[in-house]
C-alpha cells in the first residue's frame, strides 16, 4: 500500500557480496550513500525505459559526440 505523506520508505534489499561491493565502490568513489547510488540508478532505468517507449535508445558519447556505448538489455 502507498503511504498518503511523503514520508520516506525503508526497504530490506537482498544482494549478492559482489554486487554490494560494487555499490560501495561507487559510493565510496562519488562520496555519496549506497541509498543515494540506488536512487541515481532507478532514475536512470526510468529514463531508459521511457526513451524504449519512444523507441529511442540510451548512450555513451564521448567529447566528439561519437556513440560509444550503446546501453542495451535495460
Amino acid at each position: 500500500m502507498a503511504a498518503d505523506n511523503n514520508e520516506p520508505i525503508r526497504l530490506t534489499l537482498t544482494m549478492s557480496p559482489a554486487l554490494n561491493t560494487k555499490l560501495e565502490q561507487l559510493a565510496a568513489a562519488n562520496c555519496a550513500t549506497k541509498a543515494e547510488i540506488l536512487r541515481k540508478a532507478i532514475v536512470l532505468y526510468e529514463l531508459a525505459y521511457r526513451a524504449s517507449l519512444k523507441d529511442q535508445r540510451l548512450g555513451v558519447f564521448d567529447e566528439d559526440e561519437r556513440l560509444v556505448t550503446e546501453i542495451v538489455g535495460l
